[in-house]
């Protein structure tokens, strides 16, 4: 529900504009106001996580997200439907940390891996999806049609929670007052990150107003990060990223998921703009990402296992690199056919890629710092999430400045754009390549000769 709400609304925000009488700055603070709630609050979910207990905030996070959903579609005005928004990105940020710590608690090393695989799917299946389910919304029926698919859904993952949870013990162990210095700090700092990143996609912001916002904000997290790291009980934990493979996941998660986010919001741009395709029909094509994601599945693990971490990361992050240079390629005469393999092709990859960083990040982490490192990893791939969209459209602004032309109607600027997505994939082709051969082996059921020789 999370990932697909995230992505749908940027595809429906024309008939949006339309429904509600709104300018483009107010659509855009629409889905700006999302994603700032959500990267403010996520971090908060651990300290809830020892006051309330895994399975009463879950419960409470889907009902404030299905309560929300069901305003949304019940707003009448731009500022109804901003507050709405503003209460599902709180609901949609206890969900994701909390269901991970859940998944993830008392796992053994060994299942972590089969484990994430289940929970990184849907991350990977709602972007791909959103094109065609917004190109249909938007095509044959209203936009609170947008929200109303989550109650029923809400509804069934809260019975279900309720009958398959059971209470947790966790908050028993965690007693430390919540660090409002270091909460305020590190939202104010990630919360600016996300407007800085909103600006930035906006096509008429100013680049100067985007450099002082992305500039300010770094300065805030910065002094976030140095408080955080002085507190005996810091508000997040960043001492988990001591771990040298911890860090090394993240290092390549960011431009990684950034890369391959952009994918179902740029492509149906230019399908739209360029190729002169309906919305349904370039959804129909961004689809074929997702059923990428579907054929590479059974093959992720079995991969991981044989050839290990750093090969397979190293082959998935070179071969989405080489897709995004494939897109650059593509004008209105290229066969559909073609098309659709490469996005498919893009799809494979970049779900084995995806799986092969998120099992990382829990490769070498204790259980005392799961919780932490679950949240960290969480708030930085959703950061990067939000990103994607803002990295699209600024790689597309860079490619119309560069070609001196109009997106709308040129197909240089798109060139560009993807060749300068795929400049940004090449960083998680290098950090892939910085890692350690045994990296990840302690997730692994078949043993490398390296780490039986080490005893490991």
């Amino acid at each position: 529900m999370e990932n697909l709400d995230g992505t749908i609304v940027t595809t429906a925000a024309p008939k949006l504009r339309a429904a509600l009488h709104a300018s483009s700055t107010g659509i855009g603070l629409l889905i700006a106001t999302y994603l700032i709630t959500f990267a403010v609050v996520i971090p908060v979910g651990n300290w809830l996580i020892s006051r309330l207990g895994e399975r009463r905030l879950f419960l409470t996070a889907i009902a404030v997200f299905t309560l929300s959903s069901l305003l949304c579609a019940m707003c009448s005005n731009l500022t109804e439907l901003v507050l709405a928004r503003s209460l599902q990105g709180v609901g949609a940020a206890l969900m994701v940390p909390v269901g991970r710590i859940v998944v993830l608690a008392n796992a053994h090393k060994t299942d972590i891996m089969r484990l994430v695989a289940y929970i990184v799917w849907p991350a990977l299946l709602a972007p791909a999806l959103a094109p065609l389910v917004g190109g249909i919304i938007v095509t044959y029926g209203s936009w609170r049609w947008l929200f109303l698919p989550n109650v029923p859904l809400g509804l069934a993952a809260f019975i279900a929670g309720a009958l398959l949870m059971a209470p947790s013990t966790r908050q028993a162990r965690e007693t430390s007052p919540l660090d409002w210095r270091g909460m305020l700090l590190a939202g104010t700092g990630l919360g600016g990150l996300v407007y800085s990143a909103f600006v930035a996609g906006e096509l008429n912001s100013s680049w100067v107003s985007v450099a002082l916002d992305l500039a300010l904000s770094l300065l805030v997290l910065g002094a976030a990060v140095a408080y955080l790291l002085r507190q005996p009980s810091p508000f997040l934990d960043l001492r988990v990223l001591r771990v040298t493979t911890f860090a090394q996941s993240l290092r390549g998660i960011v431009p990684f998921t950034m890369v391959v986010g952009s994918v179902p919001l740029i492509l149906p741009l230019m399908f739209q703009d360029r190729f002169g395709w309906s919305p349904i029909r370039s959804g129909t094509i961004v689809l074929f990402v997702f059923i990428g994601n579907i054929a590479a599945k059974p093959s992720t693990t079995p991969l991981l296992n044989r050839f290990g971490y750093r090969r397979v990361i190293l082959a998935a992050t070179s071969a989405v690199t080489l897709t995004m240079a494939t897109f650059a390629l593509f004008d209105a005469s290229t066969a559909v056919w073609l098309i659709a393999l490469v996005a498919f092709v893009n799809g494979v990859v970049r779900s084995i890629g995806y799986s092969g960083l998120m099992t990382l990040v829990y490769s070498d982490v204790d259980e005392e710092h799961m919780a932490h490192g679950t949240t960290l990893a969480a708030t930085v791939q959703q950061m990067a999430a939000g990103f994607a969209a803002s990295v699209g459209v600024v790689a597309l602004r860079v490619g119309s400045s560069l070609s001196h032309t109009n997106p709308a109607t040129s197909q240089s600027a798109y060139r560009i754009a993807f060749v300068l997505l795929s400049v940004l994939g090449a960083t998680a082709v290098l950090n892939a390549f910085a890692m350690h051969p045994s990296a990840g082996d302690a997730l692994r059921t078949i043993r490398s000769p390296r780490s039986e020789r080490s005893g490991d």
